[in-house]
């Protein structure tokens, strides 16, 4: 029999304790950049000092914001995260705008950046798929996309994990926590085994690189921060399925801080044992930075395991972000605020099943972009974003009756203000240094305002007078 899909009055259901919501939060940051930002960074910076600190600078803003996002989720417990925020601090075109860009950049995009880096570490067995020529490249050589083996690999992923969606979230949870502790133990088995027994060198920690770049060191530090903010994003990701979360005010603090603490641990140790491996000079042309510190660590037989299990481990990469982004297109399509596909659940497994199907769609698309180019793009896009979040808590504290966290209010207002003045320097530097990305995301976010104009602003008032005649 087909299933049955509705708008009402099936609901989302409080579900997952802090270990789950922690482990999206863990599965959600732990994705590509960890896995490929590293050579990029080596090139760019070409120092082990500003490689080294990059990441801590990245973890403590990544924290900053957690806890900002802390609040502003145990006063807005419902599934949308930014979303909701921005619609209750700014009004309705922030809110649709905040939710254009998770879809496109902040899910999509980042998926298809996971599957890729899944595709890369697959090409360790295959390595004729990295070299093979296309099948198919079209457009200009600024923007020119590419369809090959690696995008074919990336889409088989995605795919996949779309299909497991497609179940209820208990059991999705199930499937996500096993591939989320598989995960963190492959890599700190990684970090623990390389430096007990690898073939490693601590003189590589002396040894700078010649550098790829050509902009000043400052400025290449603030564009490299957008590598930093997509390794590090996810730190949010609990926010966005609160309405799914058991007892929000005791579990989004605890899940968003000890995840993003978790990942920033393993984060710097990684880029340790990284450096034991090899030295930045080599690291440059290491794509798949993880498969080849194993190699150098260990030999080529016991790197082909741990390629495999890091290969792996991308799946709740990838499965993490097919799980939350479809709940914020679900939370706006709720208030009309989004395309209207996005508001059915499956009655059997009450899932935004539409919502799913579209986004492994469009992130399947993306694949074709190149990687360098969609990380930068992503990271830049996503920090415009992140700080017009946090500065709504400057709105939101002037409100009677907001629910005041100890951890912010403890350091109030120094964290969202460095969160702020940090974004702001990376937003000003990519324009100036990095414009093809930025102009990019610039030109994503006037179309999501003209999709508002055009398409979204009538269909909420409607829905706005439709309430109200019902009110009355």
């Amino acid at each position: 029999m087909a299933e049955q899909k509705t708008t009402e009055p099936v609901s989302l259901v409080r579900q997952l304790g802090v270990t789950s919501a922690a482990a999206l939060v863990v599965a959600n940051m732990v994705g590509s950049g960890i896995f490929i930002t590293t050579p990029f960074l080596a090139g760019d910076l070409a120092s082990v000092p500003l490689v080294l600190s990059i990441w801590l600078v990245g973890a403590f803003i990544a924290l900053a914001g957690a806890f900002c996002y802390s609040e502003l989720g145990v006063n807005f417990p419902s599934s949308g995260g930014e979303y909701v925020y921005l619609t209750q601090a700014y009004g309705p075109v922030w809110g649709f705008m905040t939710g254009w860009i998770s879809f496109v950049v902040g899910f999509s995009c980042a998926i298809a950046a996971a599957a890729l880096a899944f595709a890369n570490y697959l090409s360790y067995f295959w390595p004729a798929w990295k070299n093979a020529a296309p099948f198919l490249t079209f457009g200009p050589e600024s923007f020119r996309v590419t369809v090959g083996p690696m995008q074919l690999a990336a889409c088989a992923l995605i795919g996949a994990m779309t299909l497991v969606n497609l179940n209820d979230l208990k059991t999705v949870a199930k499937f996500q926590n096993f591939f989320t502790g598989f995960k963190i133990a492959v890599l700190f088995s990684l970090i623990v085994l390389g430096f007990l027994f690898g073939n490693g060198n601590w003189n590589h920690f002396s040894m700078d690189a010649v550098r790829t770049s050509t902009v000043p060191i400052g400025a290449q530090f603030a564009i490299s921060l957008c590598f930093l903010f997509t390794s590090y994003s996810g730190w949010n990701a609990a926010t966005y399925i609160a309405e799914e979360v058991k007892q929000p005010a005791r579990t989004l603090p605890k899940a968003l801080a000890l995840g993003t603490l978790l990942v920033a641990t393993l984060y710097f140790g990684l880029n340790l044992i990284f450096l034991y491996a090899m030295p930045l000079e080599e690291m440059k042309s290491t794509v798949a930075i993880g498969s080849g510190s194993a190699v150098k660590l260990f030999g080529p037989g016991v790197a082909s395991v741990f390629t495999a299990a890091m290969a792996i481990a991308l799946f709740s990469s990838v499965n993490s972000m097919i799980v939350i982004g479809p709940r914020v297109y679900y939370a706006m399509a709720r208030n009309r605020a989004f395309f209207k596909f996005a508001a059915q659940l499956s009655t059997r497994t009450r899932t935004p099943v539409n919502s799913i199907l579209v986004q492994g769609a469009v992130a399947m698309l993306v694949t074709m972009t190149p990687l360098a180019d969609l990380v930068l793009f992503i990271g830049f896009t996503l920090n415009i974003f992140t700080v017009i979040t946090v500065a709504s808590l400057f709105i939101f504290r002037k409100r009677a009756g907001w629910q005041k966290l100890p951890a912010v209010s403890f350091l109030y207002p120094l964290f969202p203000v460095l969160y702020i003045a940090m974004g702001l320097w990376v937003t000003y530097f990519g324009l100036t240094s990095a414009p093809k990305p930025s102009l990019i995301a610039l030109g994503l976010i006037f179309a999501g305002a003209a999709v508002y104009k055009l398409r979204i602003k009538d269909q909420m008032l409607q829905h706005e007078r439709s309430q109200a005649a019902a009110g009355d």
